[in-house]
């Protein structure tokens, strides 16, 4: 029995009424799929990253129980091996990561290579504990925007150690330099804490990840550090501290 024409017309708006919500409820669920993978991509880079720096950490406290100090940086963006001279400097001791030589990835999850700085003192061997003073130091923002130190010290001598070592990712934006050798050109304005970590030798600052407008300026590196008691504890565990 066929239905009266004014109950058809309702039948069918409500058909192409339910229609249109599926195809919204399918565009919304795209959306927030889109929104979702983009977002745990980027936290899997992040995390990928983290577990490359702890890799690499391991792999410094290694080579300095094996050759009785830290390697010096690599010899370039594009040669992982480490450079063949003593470092005269603190410049001349910052650099990349010398992936080759410790057997690790030279680059981070965005394929940028990793910031490395070492104590010219601690890449010289045999390494003097009771004279050698460690001092590249880490600061961090404090709740007013201010700078506070998070590892070292205004001053680093014997009786007051620093860090030995400092490596970093630039993280997604900002500063840093591709696998391929390239710089990457900042696009970012006002991002001065990047900017010092990019050209430090001694000093670097490590904060948690903040966009425009927060103190220092957009920001995403990631750092990591080894201190002196954890280096000379692997290094005496090899009989390799005099």
């Amino acid at each position: 029995m066929s239905l009266p024409l004014p109950l058809r017309r309702r039948r069918q708006r409500g058909a192409a009424l339910l229609l249109l919500v599926a195809v919204l409820g399918l565009g919304a669920a795209s959306l927030l799929i889109g929104a979702f993978g983009r977002n745990t991509g980027e936290a899997a880079r992040q995390q990928r990253t983290l577990a490359t720096l702890a890799q690499a950490r391991d792999a410094l406290l290694g080579f300095a129980a094996t050759h009785g100090r830290l390697p010096r940086p690599a010899a370039s963006a594009l040669d992982g091996r480490e450079r063949p001279a003593d470092c005269a400097s603190d410049a001349d001791c910052s650099g990349f990561l010398p992936w080759v030589a410790l057997g690790v990835a030279g680059a981070d999850a965005w394929g940028k290579l990793l910031r490395y700085s070492v104590t010219p003192e601690m890449a010289r061997a045999p390494v003097n504990s009771f004279s050698a003073v460690a001092n590249r130091v880490v600061l961090t923002r404090d709740g007013r925007g201010g700078l506070a130190y998070v590892a070292g010290q205004d001053q680093c001598d014997v009786s007051a150690q620093c860090l030995p070592v400092v490596l970093f990712s630039q993280g997604r934006e900002g500063y840093g330099t591709a696998a391929s050798g390239v710089p990457q050109r900042n696009t970012a304005l006002g991002n001065a804490d990047e900017a010092d970590n990019d050209r430090a030798s001694r000093r670097f600052i490590s904060r948690p990840a903040a966009r425009d407008g927060a103190p220092g300026g957009a920001f995403d590196d990631m750092l990591a550090w080894i201190t002196l008691p954890a280096l000379y504890q692997r290094m005496r565990a090899a009989r390799n501290l005099p």
